[in-house]
């Protein structure tokens, strides 16, 4: 493998990082912008500064996942690694340009599904990785529903003989740490898979061995940066439908959401398991809403939401297959 193959699938990789801070910046910053605690410009900036920042704060759990928890490394050469990232890709555009909050991560694994698939079929994938992945497509929403929803009706009886001017000004203020939480659990999680997609390519190319505890700190620090910039400049047709369309969020709700998400991810993270932001922010924030009863929550439009989780992996693995056949004839 050439010098060129790998510092071109290295820039397309540290692309799909910033595409992926793109698309999901609205799961950090739709609560704050919804409920007018920030604008817009303000809010990014806030959100791209914690994403940063997580580098200094978690171990490279979910990268040692993704770089040696998924695809059997003997397998993997750069024809893998342009098939997972064109397909990753091409579902992140697709999904942004329609405004449909889908997990950038899961088009991640979809694509290495696709890929190494197209190349040996299933004997390639580590499946205990894949399924737990698989697994919590369910698992992360689900513990952001009740982790967000328990810190809401804490926060209400707490709050209860306040008044609501009060509240609101308090919330207000405690939004700004609660998002500047989840942008630090967003960060550390989703970062970790592109760090964990380049280390995959250099154990590939001979340039770093597979017993190796950590990939280089070059690695490392381009995809945090990457990340932040990606969020800097915004997925805005995602906002909307995170802000409001789900439930009507005020201060308090908006910072039960995002506590929930937080707590959510840097579980997650901890225990190494790549999960989708998207995911477990809906969830948080379907949870939030359903503690003001049922009816408060739109559940057609989190069901459309739900399919968008569901065609994900499929989609994006079929995606990166094509892309594999038309690397191995073009690179």
């Amino acid at each position: 493998m050439s010098f060129g193959v790998i510092a071109t699938l290295v820039i397309v990789a540290l692309l799909f990082d910033f595409m992926n801070g793109f698309h999901d910046a609205a799961n950090s910053i739709a609560t704050i912008v919804s409920t007018r605690v920030l604008k817009p410009f303000h809010a990014v900036i806030w959100a791209a500064a914690f994403n940063f920042l997580a580098y200094f704060l978690f171990h490279l759990t979910v990268a040692k996942t993704i770089g040696k928890g998924t695809v059997d490394p003997s397998i993997v050469d750069h024809y893998i690694i342009f098939g997972a990232l064109i397909g990753a890709i091409a579902w992140n555009i697709i999904t942004w340009y329609y405004g449909i909050p889908s997990s950038s991560s899961h088009a991640l694994i979809g694509g290495l599904v696709g890929a190494t698939v197209a190349k040996v079929g299933f004997s390639g994938l580590v499946m205990g990785g894949v399924l737990k992945i698989i697994a919590f497509i369910f698992i992360a929403p689900f513990l952001g529903f009740v982790i967000g929803s328990t810190i809401m009706v804490i926060v209400s009886w707490l709050c209860r003989h306040t008044p609501p001017r009060k509240v609101d000004k308090y919330f207000r203020r405690l939004q700004l740490l609660s998002a500047a939480a989840y942008s630090l659990g967003h960060g550390g999680n989703d970062a970790q898979k592109t760090v964990g997609i380049i280390w995959m390519l250099l154990i590939a190319a001979g340039v770093s061995q597979a017993s190796d505890a950590a990939p280089p700190s070059w690695v490392v620090l381009s995809c945090y940066t990457a990340m932040g910039l990606g969020t800097m400049f915004g997925g805005w047709r995602i906002v909307k439908t995170m802000g409001n369309r789900i439930t009507k969020l005020n201060q308090a709700r908006g910072f039960s959401a995002n506590s929930g998400g937080a707590i959510t991810l840097f579980m997650a993270t901890a225990l190494g398991i790549p999960v989708s932001t998207t995911h477990t922010i809906t969830g948080a924030i379907a949870g939030v809403g359903s503690t003001r009863g049922t009816r408060r929550v739109r559940w057609g439009v989190a069901g459309g939401i739900v399919w968008a989780w569901i065609l994900t992996i499929p989609c994006s693995a079929t995606m990166a297959a094509l892309a594999w056949y038309i690397g191995t004839l073009a690179l």
